[in-house]
């Protein structure tokens, strides 16, 4: 057993030179001046932007949500397809990621666009079709649909960007779940609604909980989308933070903000683990 801890020796390298270091670095700066003096103002000035703070949360929160709402019922579905045509549909969902994220979402601004395919394909309806043009402007909808720089389109931004990391988690578990306990519950008189309440729920709750860590850690720091998508109008914390690193060059300050969003970030995957903890014992009770 000793000898096969030498191999992890590179690893922990890695960890403390490109891990470690940085988060030293960042906590160097957040709590030192220029002169590299210790002070406390840098913290004091946060609260500045509380409310793009506030907003960053709760616009992660609706694209988690909605990322979970989509996913679990497509991973439950490939779940029970066959072999052969699982390989076919995981390819489907995971073939977006093979491109570049910035490809994506410049696909979707030259859809969403005032100029773009989705208004374009409105308005031949609207000449087409009196009646559905009637109706729109009866709902106060102008000759141009606005689709983008709005919350809306960054929230439609980090669900298609991220949804196929909420996919994943859930499918690999629910596919992994003991299909014997289904069929145990079906001979004890359990319906599928049952047994997917009993036994498939609880049993897919870690993937689950991966899935949600992986799209709301990342929703809650992207600076990319709510930039594009956004059009500047949709500042996000992760803005805030790519500013104060690039154009104002206050390394302190920026260090100051990513510290609170690295601790807020920790403190929401220590709660997805608390109740990761406290389900498990809860499972064989469900089933019986």
């Amino acid at each position: 057993m000793k000898k096969l801890k030498v191999f992890a020796a590179p690893y922990l390298v890695w960890m403390a030179v490109f891990i470690v270091v940085p988060l030293l670095m960042v906590a160097y700066f957040a709590f030192t001046d220029e002169e590299g003096h210790f002070t406390l103002d840098y913290i004091a000035n946060v609260g500045q932007y509380t409310n793009i703070f506030v907003r960053s949360i709760w616009l992660a929160i609706i694209a988690t949500v909605v990322c979970l709402v989509l996913a679990y019922p497509v991973s439950f579905i490939l779940s029970r397809m066959k072999k052969h045509h699982q390989g076919t549909m995981l390819m489907i969902v995971m073939l977006p990621m093979w491109m570049n994220f910035l490809l994506r979402t410049y696909s979707w601004m030259s859809i969403l666009e005032n100029s773009g395919i989705l208004n374009s394909w409105i308005a031949s309806l609207r000449g087409a079709i009196p009646a559905f043009d009637r109706w729109l402007t009866s709902m106060g909808v102008g000759k141009k649909i606005i689709f983008l720089y709005n919350e809306k389109a960054v929230v439609l931004g980090m669900v298609y960007n991220y949804l196929s990391f909420m996919i994943m988690p859930i499918y690999t578990v629910i596919e992994k779940t003991d299909h014997s306990l289904l069929e145990a519950a079906a001979d004890l008189g359990a319906s599928p609604v049952q047994s997917f309440l009993r036994v498939t729920l609880p049993y897919s709750l870690p993937g689950v909980l991966e899935g949600i860590t992986m799209v709301f850690v990342p929703a809650v720091t992207t600076f990319v989308i709510s930039q594009l998508m956004g059009g500047g109008k949709v500042p996000l914390i992760g803005d805030i933070i790519q500013n104060q690193f690039g154009k104002s060059s206050d390394w302190h300050f920026g260090s100051t903000l990513s510290l609170l969003v690295m601790v807020v970030v920790l403190a929401f995957m220590g709660g997805l683990q608390r109740i990761d903890k406290e389900e498990e014992p809860r499972k064989e009770v469900r089933i019986l």
